[in-house]
């Protein structure tokens, strides 16, 4: 679970590094298109065409739109925006997928600890954004607010494929399945988005190739499914823990590879958001391990 934090928290760093050789809309579509084809091989290796007619497929196109559209805002956003601030703004989905089970499933609905994370996330979120003014950060993204702000929706976009996904048969479909049907999307999408605008075609040098084979075979392919393995053998709220790692990791990568700034207010916002992530995520947890301690 380290090694996927440390791998998670440096694919910004990765898109962003080559971003004026290989647009970031090209980098994120064509590792999303070599995902879906190694997973749509290994699909239909292991059921057959009769995996793709088993009313699965509603559900799949709008899961796959929603982290299409998640992808879109990243790219967008990473033109805008450091890869550090992307980072943190991206791990706000737990906030949002947590909302969003609150308000369309009973059994979800959100305990008063992490109606406090909320809280804290929010207030997080607002502290970041108030640090637009510092000089250093406007020098290295003058349009910082812009891309902070498609980065916030981005996270949006990914908590809410987390509630289509557990509302929908896709809950109880392989994960390879759900990753399919997310990369095929994505892998189609962003390449469409990448042709329609105005991007310079793109230059291969040898760290473009090696970062995009990064993302497409370590980044798109093993680290969702070494994900979804984890799942399957160990609890998640350990696990989601753990996860809260990724974006400190995005934010040291970021200010030791990319020199990217770091001012006083996204720090401290990125903490707060943080933390009110964990209170959110983890909040069964807590309350379980406090109420040990008081029968102690």
């Amino acid at each position: 679970m380290l090694m996927l934090c440390i791998c998670w928290g440096s694919q910004q760093i990765a898109i962003k590094l080559i971003a004026a050789d290989v647009s970031p809309m090209l980098q994120i579509g064509l590792r999303s298109a070599f995902a879906a084809v190694v997973l749509g091989v290994y699909v239909l290796h292991k059921r057959g065409l009769a995996e793709l007619r088993d009313g699965t497929l509603p559900a799949g196109l709008l899961v796959g739109a929603l982290f299409a559209g998640e992808f879109v805002l990243v790219a967008l956003g990473l033109n805008y925006t450091t890869a550090s601030h992307m980072s943190v703004f991206l791990y706000t989905a737990p906030i949002f997928a947590a909302l969003g089970l609150h308000v369309l499933v009973p059994d979800e609905r959100l305990r008063p600890l992490q109606w406090l994370g909320v809280v804290v996330a929010f207030g997080g979120i607002a502290l970041a954004f108030l640090g637009k003014g510092v000089p250093a950060a406007t020098a290295a993204a003058p349009n910082m607010l812009l891309g902070d702000f498609l980065g916030l929706l981005a996270g949006a976009a990914w908590g809410m494929t987390t509630v289509a996904i557990r509302r929908s048969r896709l809950s109880e479909a392989p994960a390879a399945k759900t990753l399919f049907y997310q990369m095929v999307m994505a892998g189609i999408v962003l390449p469409a988005f990448w042709a329609a605008g105005p991007a310079a075609p793109p230059n291969w040098t040898a760290l473009a190739v090696a970062s995009v084979l990064f993302q497409c075979v370590v980044v798109a392919l093993t680290s969702y499914l070494t994900w979804f393995w984890l799942l399957r053998r160990y609890l998640a709220s350990r696990l989601s823990i753990l996860s809260f790692l990724t974006p400190l990791f995005g934010v040291g990568f970021g200010v030791w590879i990319l020199d990217e700034p770091l001012d006083a207010s996204f720090a401290a916002g990125a903490v707060l958001v943080l933390a009110g992530i964990m209170l959110v995520s983890a909040a069964g947890l807590i309350q379980e391990q406090w109420a040990r301690l008081r029968a102690r």
